[in-house]
């Protein structure tokens, strides 16, 4: 009965020092918090966003003719290229209609013309 007493005298007895002392304590919360935040930023998000812009640049870049690999694996040359989606060429006369974001790497540019 004793002991439940003095943890209670000890809890109520913080003196006014010790409340300004949760200030400081609070504020290394809120710097910590901001780091992690920081570290998750370029770690995660940036890269993430790298990503999407170096696919959105790929995709502007398709053309009749380029060789292509597709996010399913199948492997094919560009016969025509649409608004939101793409002809591709997998075999003689067997042609697939694709989505634009499906497409994943370019194997082989076509050769322009001029080049």
């Amino acid at each position: 009965m004793i002991f439940p007493c003095i943890l209670a005298q000890a809890a109520s007895g913080a003196t006014p020092a010790g409340a300004h002392a949760a200030v400081p304590n609070m504020l290394n919360q809120f710097v910590l918090f901001g780091f992690i935040i920081l570290i998750f930023y370029f770690l995660v998000i940036r890269p993430q966003q790298k990503r999407q812009k170096d696919h959105q640049r790929l995709l502007q870049n398709l053309k009749t003719g380029d060789k292509v690999i597709t996010s399913s694996g199948i492997h094919g040359l560009i016969a025509n290229v649409k608004e939101k989606t793409l002809i591709l060429k997998v075999a003689d006369n067997v042609k697939i209609e694709f989505d634009k974001a499906s497409v994943t790497v370019i194997e082989k540019t076509a050769e322009t013309p001029g080049s």
